[in-house]
């Protein structure tokens, strides 16, 4: 698996906002990691903080993230 992920392994999504509590990321963003090229994964990985905070989820900061894994 690739190291270009958000992932943290707390895979459950908000019904509120549609995001994933750990990374922020959407189901069809999830189901079509494996198959985004980097620079996708970038440009998505780069809203997560922001796009948690707007929901009013709280992001984990990456050094949390390989602590939590």
């Amino acid at each position: 698996m690739s190291q270009e992920t958000p992932c943290i392994a707390v895979c459950q999504i908000d019904p509120r906002t549609n995001l994933c509590f750990g990374c922020g990321r959407t189901l069809p963003e999830i189901a079509r990691w494996s198959a985004m090229d980097s620079a996708e994964r970038r440009a998505i990985m780069a809203q997560l903080s922001a796009r948690m905070i707007e929901a009013g989820l709280q992001p984990i900061e990456p050094r949390q993230r390989s602590e939590a894994r």
